[in-house]
């Protein structure tokens, strides 16, 4: 049976209806004149190729307490996304071809977005030996993303062999930047308001030491090297010099790291906390403009979803992370599409297509056109809500936008034409 997505402006141009059948785009017309056994009806909002995440925290198995694969996709669908990638850091930890297959069956049966496990680079993130990325790699899950992250590759010959390794398959280390010796025991952003917080500081140095040696390495062994969770103005002008270079590396900004800065810390309280800090206004402005320029590839939430005790508690013993799925796009069009520094198609390569490619998903992250499979968010720019973090679908409440109005709300997504949500509602 085929359906028709009536009056929806792809990347925010002229408005069409979106002819689809078996999942696929069979045909684009001018809104009003398509025509199928069913259809769904929209009034101009804009829409995208489906929202692709290379950094989320499913949690499961072991901590579902914080999240299920069900409820972090669920999230995720109402998020706009059609596709994300589950971190290693689970427990037990997703290091051989079983763990991986049992996330990307869990998620499979789920049916709200794909999941693509990503595969632990040290034997339970240990950083002792490597885990049995070959054997991930050929597994039914197909990894091609390997990652410690919550904790840094620190060993330079562990991560060079890993480098090496990945390149038999086409797969790519995305490393976590924070030299362990610089961090021990930070709290924030290390700067004058560490100081009068009485907070121990997190130096910038600490993920800019990694990133200068890890592009090194990468350039060296001619392998492809993702930079998760980018903080800092530092950070941005070694990868700004590494692609000049001509290095094949990737980096990523989060959410939060373009919206938030570590003022917001002198409240004390712990939602705000998170890995890397929040950094100055100076960096916020850094990560935008490389955002905008394309030194920075995509945006990645680090959706890092936390049981309640965890963090209602005194900061220096609460956990470090946030919610940001159901938020991204929201964060996005305010700093990004409102203030001119991204278009909807550079949105759409920014959140969609990059991270597909660097995550080398083949049938995600594809343009509006005839022939490819209908994964669609679409958003309505004209809409603000307001985050409650009780009507999260996520099972934790860890949203550092509690309370404030949000630009742009999706209001559909469609996961091979099959509506994951209408209407804002999960279906």
């Amino acid at each position: 049976m085929s359906i028709v997505i009536r009056n929806v402006r792809p990347y925010g141009e002229d408005a069409v209806d979106l002819v689809v059948k078996h999942g696929v785009i069979i045909d684009i017309v001018p809104a009003g004149t398509g025509t199928a056994n069913a259809e769904y009806r929209f009034d101009g909002e804009v829409v995208l190729p489906g929202l692709v995440d290379l950094h989320t925290h499913l949690r499961e198995p072991g901590r579902e307490d914080a999240e299920t694969i069900r409820s972090g996709t669920q999230a995720a669908a109402l998020g706009g996304f059609t596709c994300v990638h589950a971190m290693a850091n689970t427990e037990p930890v997703a290091d051989t071809a079983g763990d991986v297959e049992l996330v990307w069956r869990k998620g499979a049966e789920a049916g709200y977005c794909d999941v693509r496990p990503v595969g632990a680079v040290t034997a339970g993130l240990r950083g002792e030996r490597l885990a049995e990325l070959g054997a991930m790699a050929d597994s039914a899950a197909q990894v091609r993303v390997f990652s410690d992250d919550g904790k840094c590759v620190s060993d330079a010959l562990l991560m060079r062999r890993a480098l090496e390794y990945v390149k038999a398959f086409d797969g790519v280390v995305a490393q976590h930047s924070q030299e362990p010796r610089l961090t021990d025991g930070a709290q924030m952003n290390e700067g004058a308001m560490s100081a009068r917080l009485g907070l121990a500081g997190w130096p910038a140095v600490a993920e800019e030491a990694i990133i200068a040696r890890d592009v090194l390495l990468a350039e060296h062994v001619g392998s492809r090297l993702h930079v998760c969770h980018l903080s800092t103005a530092g950070s941005v002008e070694i990868i700004r010099w590494a692609k000049a270079r001509g290095i094949d590396v990737t980096a990523e900004a989060t959410p939060h790291h373009l919206a938030l800065t570590e003022d917001l810390v002198a409240t004390y309280d712990p939602v705000f906390k998170v890995n890397p800090p929040l950094r100055t206004e100076a960096d916020v402005e850094a990560l935008r403009a490389a955002l905008a320029d394309g030194t920075i590839d995509i945006v990645a939430t680090d959706h890092a979803p936390h049981p309640r005790e965890a963090k209602d508690c005194e900061w220096a013993a609460a956990a470090m992370g946030m919610l940001g799925l159901e938020t991204a796009l929201s964060v996005v069009i305010e700093t990004m599409v409102d203030t001119g520094r991204l278009t909807w198609r550079e949105v759409a390569e920014r959140m969609s297509t990059a991270p597909a490619r660097i995550g080398r998903v083949a049938d995600q992250g594809r343009p509006i056109a005839v022939g490819e499979p209908a994964n669609l968010c679409i958003v309505d720019p004209r809409t603000d809500w307001v985050v409650d973090p009780a009507r999260l679908a996520s099972r934790s409440r860890n949203t550092p936008f509690a309370a404030r109005t949000m630009r742009g709300r999706v209001v559909a997504t469609f996961l091979r034409g099959q509506a994951t949500v209408l209407n804002g509602v999960l279906q």
